[in-house]
């Protein structure tokens, strides 16, 4: 078995390598590639030095399966190539994800949409999955009419030179590398990615589209506010769902407690909810803070966090990877 990992010495790339090792996906053979500065740098996986490469090498030697997070651009140019090659691409970049001819997927929910014939294959959104995770049992319930969700991202979604910002900020340094408009610690930005025409941001938007896609329902309406905040290690995420049908609270519980991959943590009484302390470094989403929207008939409130590195991006792509394994695609 041939794995590449596409941006293995970014963030999401090394953590990637590091779920990989701990769920004990079978590599044979890592082909580790990187931008042209890392050719030749060495990364740690399994235990040996394994050598950072160009694509063209990587190609070459024929993987099975490449782990893509390397950005869009490098994405639209380069999954193409590794699938022609007949290995089957899993992107973490938002460049493939709203393709109609190419599948989004939260391998608890959709990968049964998965086929013989896709070989580049979309991991969605960080913000996006941990909220349809929690939400999809409970679409299928009751049927979500609409979302309004507002996030609190770590700043790890935009990867090392973010962290290094809020890092040297915090310890007071002068003329730093500013990856953000404004300084994030002790700050809250409501900026994330680009702005659009409409108002809203990318980020926003591909919680709009990519929810839709995932639950394969276009009419449940999205209404999203996307914020950064200076903390590492998890997104949170305040969502309130008005569903079309009523619910019994305490079926909610039920029904999320049923959910592979939920973790509920809702017992504000003894101060137990989730926070991104709890969810740094695991692989579940954690769900707390359920209450009634007392506002409209069948609304529905929850806070839920996860590791947006882990489940948000690199879980995610290694279990759908697993479900290609387990269903004789790779």
């Amino acid at each position: 078995m041939k794995v590449a990992v596409v941006g293995a010495t970014g963030l999401v790339g090394s953590k990637m390598l590091q779920v990989l090792e701990e769920r004990h996906f079978p590599v044979d053979e890592l082909l580790p590639v990187a931008s042209s500065k890392s050719i030749g740098r060495k990364v740690k996986f399994a235990g040996r030095e394994w050598s950072v490469m160009t694509p063209e090498e990587a190609i070459a030697r024929k993987p099975h399966l490449a782990l893509f997070s390397a950005g869009g651009t490098v994405s639209g140019q380069l999954a193409p190539l590794f699938a022609a090659a007949g290995c089957r691409v899993v992107d973490n970049s938002s460049y493939w994800r709203m393709d109609p001819t190419k599948k989004l997927v939260v391998p608890e929910i959709n990968a049964d949409v998965l086929g013989p014939d896709d070989y580049i294959i979309a991991n969605p959104n960080c913000s996006t999955i941990q909220m349809v995770l929690p939400l999809a049992p409970l679409h299928k319930a009751y049927q979500i009419r609409r979302i309004v969700v507002s996030t609190y991202q770590s700043v790890t979604g935009t990867g090392y030179k973010a962290v290094a910002q809020m890092e040297a900020e915090r310890a007071g340094e002068k003329d730093i590398p500013m990856v953000y408009p404004y300084r994030i610690d002790k700050n809250i930005l409501p900026h994330i990615d680009s702005f659009l025409d409409n108002g809203y941001t990318k980020e926003e938007m591909k919680m709009v589209n990519e929810t839709r896609k995932i639950l394969r329902d276009d009419t449940i309406k999205v209404s999203p506010t996307t914020v950064r905040v200076p903390v590492v290690g998890g997104h949170s995420e305040s969502v309130n769902i008005e569903f079309v049908r009523p619910y019994d609270l305490y079926d909610v519980r039920r029904i999320l407690s049923a959910t592979p991959g939920v973790t509920l943590m809702d017992d504000p009484s003894n101060n137990i909810y989730p926070m991104p302390i709890i969810s740094h470094e695991k692989d579940d989403v954690f769900v707390g803070r359920l209450r009634r929207d007392l506002s409209i008939p069948n609304g529905l409130n929850l806070w839920c966090v996860s590791d947006n590195l882990r489940k948000g991006a690199a879980t995610n792509a290694v279990q759908i990877a697993e479900y290609l394994l387990s269903v004789n695609l790779i």
